[in-house]
Parts: C-alpha cells; sequence; structure tokens
C-alpha cells in the first residue's frame, strides 16, 4: 500500500484520471493513438516515479522546492491533440475536410515524438547516473529499461498509424523522419533552456514549453516548405493542413519571429563589438546606447519587413500585413476601438492600484497575483463573447509585447530595462528569477491558447472559455477561500485546503450555468454535455490542488481537453 502511495501521489493521479478518462472517450479509427498515449504515460510515470528515488537529473539545473513533473509535462500536449482529434471526428463530412484531420493528426506525432525525445535523453540519463550514488543504479536502470520498452511499443504504432496517412507528396520514411527531426529539435532546444535559463523551470514545465515551440516552429516550417513547392513544382504535389486565416498567419509569424530575433541578434552584436575597441567607462557607457539603438532598429526592421515579407509568401494578404491589420480593426471601428479603450482604462487602473499595493500593503504576494486574475476575466470574457476574431489578433500583440519587453528587461537594454526589471520584480514569487519571469506569460497563455485552438470546427461552445474559466475564476477563487477559511489541507506538506477547491469547482460551473443561457442568447448553438462539464471542472481543481507545477500553463490545457469530449 505504501508503495502504492508513493507511485500515484497526487498529482501523478489526477494525470492518470485525466489520460484514462480521454482515452476511454475514443472512437475505434484512433484506437491506435490511445494506445500509444498510454505507452507514452507509462514510460513517463516510470520515470517520474524513478526521479523521486534517483532526487533529481544532475543535467538539468530545475526550479527548486518542486516535483520533476514529468508525467504532466509529457502526456499534457499530445492529450489536448488527441482530444481535438475526438471533437474533429464527430464533424460529418462535409463540414471538414480530411485534409484538416490528417494534418491535425500529424501534429498529434509530432507532439508525442518531441516528448517521446525527451523521454529518451531522461531514459539514458537516468542509465548511467553521477558515481555518488550508486546504491540507485539498479533501481533507476530498470525504470529506464521500462520506459524504453514502452517506446520500442510507441514507435510501432506510430508507423502504423503514419502509413495510414495519405498526404500527397509525403511517404511513411519522409513522415517518420519527420517526427524524428521533432524529437531530436526537443531535445536540443530543452537542454538550450536549462543551459540558458538554469532554475527557472521543472522538466516538466520545461517539456511543455519545449514541444510547444518544437510544434509551432515545425508547423511554421512545413508550411513555408509546402507554399515552395506548390510554386517551384506543381499546385497538387504537396497538401499541408487546411486553409489558415490571415489573423493566425500574422500571430505565428510575429512570435516566431520575436522567438528567433534574440539568436540572430546576438551574432549582428558580436559583429558590432568585434569592429569596437577597448576604451574608458564613459565610452562603454555611449557603446550601451549605440547598442540598445542597434536592438531597436533591427527589431522594427524584423517586425516590418522581414517578418511580414513571409506572411505574404504563405498567405495572399493583397497588401501590407500591418495594413491588413488597421484594415481590419477599421472594418468596425465603434466596436473594436470602444474595446480597445475599455482595455487601456482597465489596464492603467488595475496595474497602478496593484503596483501601489505590492509595494505598502502586508498581503501575501499570491493573494495580489489572483487579482490580475479577476482582471483578464473583465477583459476578455465580453470580448469572447461579441468580438472573437478581434481578441485573438489581440492576445497576439500583447503576448508580442510581453516577449519584446522581456528581452529589453533580460539584456537591460536602455532606456527601459531597468524600468521593466523593477516594475516586474513587484509581481514576482518563487517560480520567477531574476533571469526569467513567466507568470504573466502563463496568465496570457492560459487564456489565449484554448481560444486559438478552437477556431475551425467546434462543437463545444465552452471549449474557448478554457482558460478563462479555469483560471480567472477557478483558480482565483480556489486561492481566496482556501486562504480565508481553509482548514482541512490536501497534504501535510501543502498549502491547498479541500475549502478553497471545493469553491473553485463550484465557482466554475455556477458561471458555465450563467454562461451558457448568455450563449445561446447570442447565437451560439449549445452542445454541452453537462457529465464532460463536471468532469473537466473536478480534474482541473484536483490539478490546480495537488500539483507543484507552474499551473497557469497546464491547468486550461487539461480543462480544454476534458471540454473537447
Amino acid at each position: 500500500m505504501a508503495a502504492m502511495a508513493s507511485l500515484l501521489n497526487g498529482e501523478r493521479a489526477v494525470v492518470v484520471v485525466f489520460v484514462t478518462r480521454v482515452v476511454v472517450s475514443l472512437p475505434p479509427s484512433l484506437f491506435c493513438h490511445g494506445l500509444a498515449l498510454s505507452l507514452l504515460a507509462l514510460a513517463a510515470l516510470s520515470l517520474d516515479v524513478g526521479a523521486d528515488y534517483f532526487n533529481s537529473f544532475p543535467l538539468f539545473h530545475t526550479r527548486p522546492g518542486v516535483s520533476s513533473g514529468i508525467l504532466l509535462g509529457a502526456v499534457t500536449l499530445p492529450t489536448v491533440m488527441l482530444s481535438k482529434l475526438i471533437q474533429m471526428g464527430r464533424a460529418v463530412s462535409n463540414e471538414i475536410e480530411i485534409e484538416e484531420f490528417e494534418h491535425l493528426t500529424m501534429q498529434y506525432w509530432a507532439a508525442s515524438a518531441c516528448c517521446l525525445g525527451v523521454i529518451i535523453l531522461l531514459c539514458m540519463h537516468i542509465s548511467y547516473p553521477p558515481s555518488n550514488v550508486h546504491s540507485l543504479i539498479l533501481h533507476s536502470t530498470w525504470h529506464a529499461k521500462f520506459s524504453l520498452s514502452c517506446i520500442v511499443l510507441y514507435t510501432a504504432l506510430c508507423c502504423m498509424s503514419l502509413g495510414t496517412i495519405s498526404l500527397t507528396g509525403f511517404n511513411t520514411i519522409l513522415k517518420l523522419l519527420w517526427m524524428f527531426c521533432h524529437g531530436l529539435a526537443a531535445v536540443k532546444l530543452i537542454q538550450h533552456l536549462f543551459n540558458t535559463f538554469p532554475s527557472c523551470a521543472s522538466i516538466g514545465e520545461a517539456l511543455l514549453v519545449t514541444s510547444g515551440l518544437v510544434l509551432y516552429l515545425g508547423d511554421m516550417l512545413a508550411l513555408t516548405i509546402a507554399k515552395s513547392c506548390r510554386l517551384l513544382i506543381t499546385e497538387d504535389v504537396v497538401r499541408y493542413g487546411s486553409k489558415r486565416s490571415e489573423i493566425g498567419v500574422i500571430i505565428q509569424g510575429m512570435l516566431l519571429g520575436l522567438l528567433l530575433f534574440p539568436v540572430v541578434f546576438r551574432f549582428v552584436l558580436q559583429i558590432w563589438e568585434y569592429f569596437l575597441t577597448k576604451a574608458s567607462s564613459q565610452s562603454r557607457t555611449h557603446n550601451e546606447i549605440w547598442r540598445s539603438l542597434l536592438f531597436f532598429f533591427c527589431l522594427g526592421f524584423s517586425m516590418i519587413v522581414i517578418i511580414p515579407a513571409w506572411m505574404e509568401f504563405v498567405q495572399d494578404f493583397h497588401m501590407h500585413p500591418l495594413l491588413w491589420v488597421l484594415q481590419f480593426v477599421f472594418s468596425e471601428p465603434v466596436k473594436r476601438l470602444s474595446l480597445c479603450i475599455y482595455w487601456v482604462l482597465v489596464i492603467c487602473v488595475s496595474v497602478v492600484r496593484f503596483y501601489n499595493i505590492s509595494k505598502n500593503s502586508k498581503i501575501e504576494r499570491i493573494l495580489l497575483r489572483k487579482y490580475y486574475h479577476l482582471m483578464a476575466v473583465l477583459m476578455f470574457l465580453p470580448a469572447l463573447v461579441f468580438q472573437p476574431k478581434f481578441l485573438d489578433l489581440a492576445f497576439g500583440v500583447a503576448l508580442g509585447v510581453f516577449m519584446a519587453l522581456e528581452i529589453v528587461r533580460i539584456w537591460r537594454l536602455w532606456p527601459l530595462g531597468q524600468l521593466v526589471h523593477q516594475f516586474m520584480t513587484a509581481f514576482t514569487d518563487h517560480r520567477d528569477s531574476d533571469i526569467l519571469i513567466v507568470s504573466h506569460f502563463s496568465l496570457l497563455l492560459g487564456c489565449a491558447l484554448p481560444i486559438w485552438m478552437s477556431s475551425g470546427y467546434n462543437d463545444r461552445p465552452l471549449v474557448p472559455f478554457a482558460g478563462i474559466l479555469s483560471l480567472g475564476i477557478g483558480d482565483t477563487m480556489a486561492s481566496m477561500v482556501g486562504h480565508k477559511y481553509g482548514v482541512l489541507r490536501w497534504s501535510k506538506s501543502g498549502k491547498k485546503t479541500i475549502e478553497g477547491t471545493a469553491a473553485g469547482i463550484t465557482s466554475v460551473l455556477a458561471t458555465c450555468s450563467i454562461l451558457l443561457p448568455l450563449l445561446a442568447s447570442t447565437g451560439y448553438i449549445v452542445t454541452e454535455h453537462w457529465f464532460s462539464l463536471i468532469v473537466a471542472v473536478t480534474v482541473s481543481g484536483l490539478l490546480e490542488a495537488y500539483t507543484t507545477q507552474l499551473d497557469n500553463a497546464f491547468i486550461p490545457l487539461v480543462f480544454y481537453s476534458l471540454l473537447c469530449l
């Protein structure tokens, strides 16, 4: 019994329930995918348990004080893709093209390949532990061998599934090579993340970020290759995915451009500094100013010239993408500009108020941060009901601004770097560090991702609201009620209380009971299944209670996946 309790602690038990719920909902046509996900979960679970005995992976400098999170990080993104496949499978044939379904299937296997690559890396690492832990070699090697056995079976299932996909121009060998590239890229990227930002994330958090970035970048690369093949060869040789919206292409190009920009700028900066001679401190200060000006010039050139060139290449805008954005905003000027003014007012009032409280009040930082969750509800909920397409674009712009400011803060670029750093550190907690501040990213992405992933076919009206409901309502009420009234704790070492979790679950269900009639009155076709909704709210609430990971990143995705069923 004690061994079973150690095997399935609170976080792992919730993740197992989450995966099991998705797998048992699979239609027979997706049995192979569900079996592969189960094998991936078993391999990750074995490594997660082994990490407790092994204590840590010295290869990675993880965030102190948290569990490894390997199981949660490995299964989240593949399970999201599988849930989306289940939802898409309910569409009748004339509502959805086969290319779109096969594209999502490729995305599922690509996401799984990213997680699989990192798991193989961990297996190799745990098989050869440092010399000071010889007593654990036998135990850790067993976990590694078990995980590798699951991986072998998983690979066989992947080959069988990819052989049935009929994307024109790609045979099974090329598809397997494409999956291998995803896994290799994930391994290289997660190593780079831990080397560049040590002690900023757990393995599970880094695995989720890594797999998401590789999947997003791989999609951008495949889209570019497919477009090039159609131009150079013929229109019918290569098809990739479904037709993209202009907003989706703009967001994808902008975000990936900002992610790749620091790498390119570092190279430009090395060339710049090569031609600079050693000088006095006054000259160095002068050079710092020129370095900042060079940064902003290169950033502006990338965002105005280079990235829009890619957007126009893969999508027929018939005008510069920035002009398209302006045309889109002013196509409904009263509604969209009014919404912008409303957002600016809410942000200004909230930020000034909360910043003053953070400096002068003794309120716990975690509670102060929950006020921003409520601010997200005030900002995003009305926009999602009445202006969903504009909200898609606004999320992308906001995330781009956050990324640019974080680059400025990390490099302390004149004149904003130090000011941004001082402002942001007023809202950090134990999950952030001076190297990297991620909480605002996780909150914004937690609200945005369910909305972005709901584009196209969607027969569950609450799915786009998954982030806003789980973070803005559930997580906030759980923290506030648990802090003020909580007595019964879920575990002796944790701070989460049963009263807080119950309040979070109840508040989300109450909000849904109000939101569904409102959506029906605005024209939405309400087909939400209350059983799936109750399971989704309960599982995500229990995950918030048990996990030590960055819950803003995981809870919305888990809630989204279960709502799709």
